[in-house]
């Protein structure tokens, strides 16, 4: 398990905590106000850089990524649907799944709706390894996807040349009222002849960041979540704020930060377009090179 277990500090947060979050900040005016307008950027995926054996990372939207690595197709999280439950999408996915090649990997994080959405992993279909958090796999089954892979934390898997291995988050587990943590949720590391990427599906800070650096080497990319932070007293335990998130980036000792889990469904309480906003400021703050802070617009595809 290492030297830190997050199971071990789960957030609690129940029905009154998210009743006074709807219900009483808004009327005692602890709600932030979402200011102004921001369009979320978004430009076209190169589906001719996805199709090539050509490294690349394209984000779809939120926490969402197709990653081309060891000539292999990865989708990370892949949600494509318009809405989860009553929570619309502001803009469209960066790419469907009918636009792409055969995908060959599927990561899931946890189960959480905005992570694990199976209509879009139905889209993508039984074809490709779905690699997911132990207590996971029985869902997808049941969903028509036979292939599952599910690992304990620090625990690997093989797909050719890559090697995945799922890594802790700070989070916790639901798809009903009556299975809280019944299922294990994390990040996942993903070595490749090019470079390794790592995706931290959702995470409070915690130290086990510096303990992923330490144990699994240097990371190329890491894709750090920026956004659904808001209000702070809420969110804290569950979900990193943008000055977070570079700390994280820093104890990973990473060599990009790749930005997401923003710009997608609004969630929480902060404006759309603050996370951003936040990211930038403390890179120029610590003095980080320009080249190392990625934040995509959706749909953008970087070459590795």
């Amino acid at each position: 398990m290492g030297r830190f277990d997050a199971r071990a500090s789960r957030p609690a947060r129940g029905f009154w905590d998210i009743f006074k979050w709807k219900v009483m900040d808004p009327l005692t005016a602890r709600a932030k106000r979402r200011t102004g307008s921001f369009e979320v950027p978004r430009r076209e995926h190169d589906g001719e850089v996805i199709a090539s054996a050509e490294p690349s990372l394209t984000w779809i939207g939120h926490a969402s990524f197709v990653l081309r690595l060891g000539g292999k197709l990865i989708a990370i999280d892949p949600v494509f649907s318009t809405r989860l439950g009553v929570v619309r999408r502001l803009t469209p996915p960066g790419v469907l799944p009918e636009q792409l090649p055969p995908i060959d990997v599927v990561l899931v994080s946890h189960n959480h709706y905005d992570h694990l959405d199976l209509p879009s992993l139905k889209r993508i279909g039984p074809d490709a390894t779905y690699v997911v958090p132990l207590g996971n796999g029985e869902l997808l089954r049941k969903a028509g996807l036979p292939k599952v892979v599910e690992l304990d934390w620090w625990q690997h898997c093989e797909h050719g040349p890559l090697k995945i291995t799922l890594v802790p988050s700070r989070h916790w587990s639901m798809r009903t009222p009556w299975d809280r943590n019944d299922a294990l949720w994390g990040g996942f590391v993903i070595e490749a002849p090019e470079g390794t990427a790592y995706h931290s599906g959702d995470t409070a800070f915690f130290d086990g960041f510096r303990e992923i650096g330490e144990r699994l080497g240097l990371i190329d990319w890491a894709m750090l979540p920026i956004g659904a932070y808001e209000p702070r007293w809420f969110m804290h335990p569950q979900h990193l704020d943008p000055e977070e998130a570079g700390m994280a980036f820093d104890m990973l000792n990473a060599r990009h930060f790749v930005a997401m889990h923003w710009g997608t469904f609004q969630l929480t309480d902060e404006p759309i377009g603050e996370p951003p906003e936040r990211i930038r400021s403390y890179w120029k703050e610590k003095g980080l090179s320009e080249e190392r802070l990625w934040v995509l617009d959706i749909g953008e595809t970087r070459r590795l």
